[in-house]
């Protein structure tokens, strides 16, 4: 049997935010099995969390109900809740992870939230094109690329939130995310944004960690702010604090869990 969780994350409030499943594991279980128990799961995001014994810290991997990921926020905000939590860890110590693709990310208690330690990604500027906006289904403004998004900035909140990309044809486009963004009409935020993986199981993610190490340095630069305030105008909506700290990005938010028990393996 494996404990295991359900956390709203990048809220404060349960049934809001993104839910992510967090596996507790006492021993190595194969990546056959990893899948299994995330399309069982049916989250966006399934955390699966080890203590080491050669080290001080945890090994951390995500998956989909259709693969792994290099890179997922609001499971590892959750798997750090949850260590914190059932007392694996004391709540003022930090939360060390070591990943298979990002290295070392770590996660601490502050007054805001759970800070994130993530690598900052640099988007790269880039010239539309026509399968891109007809996936899309709107022109955007900018269009920027990193290894494994588009970055589009779009003219207003309205036309962003009201936009109903093609899935299908997003999932054919050689990048496997998709994130839209514009600056806020709200005074308590700086941006915001969607974002859409459907080649990744994930046609829209309610609240994206990793897209936010894109969208930080993109509008702290058009801003000239290091610290920023987000919104992710998802169905559930989520909110995030980040600030760019030279090669890093830092992500603030809150956890709830709303689930826990056990899996029969």
């Amino acid at each position: 049997m494996l404990k295991i969780f359900t956390v709203d994350a990048f809220t404060d409030k349960k049934f809001s935010g993104n839910p992510a499943a967090v596996c507790l594991l006492d021993q190595e279980i194969d990546e056959k099995l990893m899948l299994g128990i995330a399309a069982e799961m049916n989250l966006s995001e399934t955390a699966f969390v080890k203590k080491l014994n050669d080290r001080e810290g945890f090994s951390l991997r995500w998956f989909t109900p259709r693969s792994e990921v290099e890179l997922c926020g609001h499971a590892t905000l959750s798997a750090a809740h949850i260590l914190w939590q059932e007392k694996i860890i004391p709540s003022e110590d930090e939360a060390v992870f070591f990943t298979v693709f990002k290295g070392k990310l770590t996660a601490k208690k502050t007054d805001e939230g759970i800070e994130l330690n993530f690598p900052v990604n640099i988007p790269a500027a880039a010239e539309p094109f026509a399968e891109f906006e007809s996936a899309l289904g709107a022109i955007p403004v900018n269009l920027s690329i990193t290894d494994n998004h588009y970055l589009a900035e779009i003219n207003s909140v309205e036309e962003l939130i009201n936009i109903k990309p093609d899935f299908k044809a997003l999932e054919k486009l050689d990048k496997y995310g998709t994130i839209i963004t514009t600056a806020s009409d709200n005074e308590n935020y700086d941006f915001v944004s969607r974002f859409f993986a459907p080649g990744k199981g994930i046609p829209e993610d309610p609240v994206t960690g990793s897209a936010h190490c894109v969208l930080t340095p993109y509008w702290s630069k058009k801003l000239n702010k290091t610290s920023l305030r987000a919104f992710q105008a998802s169905e559930r909506g989520g909110y995030l604090n980040v600030r760019l700290n030279d090669d890093r990005v830092l992500i603030t938010g809150n956890a709830v869990t709303v689930l826990a028990g056990q899996l029969f393996i």
